[in-house]
C-alpha cells in the first residue's frame, strides 16, 4: 500500500516540473501517466515521452511503507491545483486505485502498474561535463530558441545546435528563413577536455527539450550540470534531472549564413522600433505577415498593407546618411528578436534589398541575428 501524507504545494511543484512533457493523448496510454515512487520520506516523480525523461524528487512525503505506481499526470495536477494552498493531502493506493484526499474532498484515480512504465535507458560512455549557472544557460536559450523550426521536413532544423568550442559555448537555431546565434564564455573548461586542450563537441537538442529547459531553469546562479554523450544529453539542476535523446543529423554551416561584410549599418532604438512594428503588424496579410522597411537619410519608414487595401505607415527618426533601401521582411521574424532582447539600441546592417540583413547589439560580439528579405 502506497501511503503519502504531505502538503499540496510539496507535491504540486515537482509534479508541474515533470508533467510538461506529458502528452494528453498518446498511442501508449501509460505515457500519459507520471510514475510516483516512494522510498522512506522521499517521493520521486518521473515522466517521459520516450524522447525526453524528467525526474524530480521531494522530501517530506511521510506515511507508511514504500512503493511505486503510475497515475494520470494531467488529472492529478489539475486536482492539486484546484485545492487550497497549504492543504494537507494524502495519497493511498487501494486495489489499483489511487485515492486522493484533502479535507472533505475525495478523488479516485485509475492507475497502471509501475513495472510497465517505459523509462529511458541511460547511455554509458565517457561524457563531456559542463557546470554553469542556470541563468546563463537560460539566457543563451532565450536568445536563440525562437528561431527554431517546427515540423520542418529537414528534421535537423527542428532543434537547436549546441556547440562547445574550447572555453566557449555556442547556441544556434534556424528555420531556413532566419538564424539566431549566441555564445558565452565557460569559466570552467569542460572536464573531458582539460587534459586534451581546446576541442569541439556539437549536438542538436530537440525543440521540445529546449522549450522544457527554458521553462524549468531558474533565473539564478544555482548550478546546472550538463553531460554530453554521442546520442544523449543530461541536465541536472536542483531536484530535477532531464535526459533527452539528440537529433541525429548535420546542422547547416551557420558561419556561411552570417554576412562577413556589410555596406551600411543603422542604429535604431529597440523600444521605438518594436512599438512601430507591433502597430504595423495589425494590418499585415494574415498569411504572409510582410512589412516594407524604407530607409533614407534620417528616416526609417515601416509600411504594411493587406488584401482589404488597408494600410499602416510608421516613421522613426534615425541617424543615417547612407544608401536608400526599400526591402520587405516577415514582421514576425523581426518581432521575435525585438521581444527577446532588452538593450536600448539595435544595429541593422545590410548590403542591398536582396541580401540577408544582420541585426546585432552595439558592443556585443556574442549575438547575431540574420533574417532573409521577402518580396512584397
Amino acid at each position: 500500500m502506497l501511503l503519502i501524507n504531505t502538503r499540496r504545494d510539496t507535491l504540486l511543484a515537482p509534479l508541474q516540473a515533470v508533467s510538461g512533457i506529458v502528452e494528453r493523448r498518446h498511442t501508449l496510454p501509460i505515457l500519459s501517466n507520471v510514475l510516483l515512487e516512494k522510498t522512506g520520506d522521499v517521493l520521486t516523480l518521473l515522466a517521459t515521452d520516450i524522447e525526453i525523461q524528467i525526474t524530480s524528487s521531494t522530501g517530506g512525503a511521510s506515511g507508511e511503507g514504500s512503493g511505486a505506481v503510475t497515475v494520470g499526470a494531467r488529472k492529478l495536477q489539475e486536482i492539486l491545483r484546484s485545492l487550497p494552498e497549504g492543504a494537507e493531502v494524502s495519497l493511498t493506493l487501494d486495489d489499483r486505485r489511487l485515492l486522493v484526499k484533502a479535507g472533505k474532498s475525495r478523488f479516485s484515480l485509475q492507475t497502471l502498474p509501475a513495472e510497465d512504465f517505459p523509462g529511458m535507458a541511460l547511455v554509458d560512455g565517457e561524457a563531456m561535463r559542463l557546470t554553469l549557472a542556470q541563468k546563463e544557460f537560460r539566457r543563451l536559450l532565450g536568445q536563440t530558441q525562437f528561431a527554431m523550426a517546427a515540423l520542418d521536413v529537414r528534421y535537423y532544423l527542428n532543434g537547436l545546435l549546441l556547440l562547445v568550442d574550447g572555453s566557449e559555448l555556442r547556441a544556434v537555431a534556424t528555420d531556413g528563413h532566419r538564424l539566431a546565434y549566441a555564445s558565452m564564455p565557460l569559466e570552467h573548461p569542460p572536464e573531458a577536455l582539460r587534459a586534451e586542450g581546446a576541442a569541439r563537441q556539437e549536438l542538436i537538442l530537440p525543440r521540445k527539450t529546449v522549450i522544457e529547459l527554458y521553462r524549468l531553469l531558474g533565473d539564478n546562479d544555482d548550478p546546472l550540470t550538463v553531460e554530453m554523450l554521442p546520442n544523449q544529453i543530461r541536465f541536472q539542476f536542483g531536484q530535477i534531472n532531464l535526459v533527452s535523446k539528440l537529433i541525429d543529423g548535420r546542422f547547416p554551416d551557420y558561419q556561411r549564413v552570417i554576412p562577413a561584410s556589410l555596406k551600411n549599418v543603422v542604429s535604431v532604438g529597440r523600444a521605438a522600433l518594436l512599438q512601430s512594428m507591433v502597430r504595423a503588424a495589425i494590418l499585415t496579410n494574415e498569411k504572409f505577415r510582410g512589412v516594407r522597411l524604407m530607409l533614407s537619410e534620417g528616416s526609417l519608414r515601416i509600411m504594411a498593407a493587406n488584401a482589404e487595401q488597408e494600410e499602416a505607415l510608421e516613421e522613426i527618426e534615425v541617424d543615417y546618411s547612407g544608401e536608400a533601401l526599400d526591402v520587405g521582411f516577415n514582421v514576425a521574424y523581426l518581432l521575435d528578436v525585438l521581444n527577446n532582447r532588452s538593450e536600448e539600441t539595435i544595429e541593422w546592417g545590410f548590403n542591398d534589398a536582396n541580401s540577408s540583413a544582420l541585426l546585432t547589439i552595439p558592443g556585443n560580439e556574442r549575438f547575431r541575428y540574420v533574417v532573409m528579405p521577402m518580396r512584397i
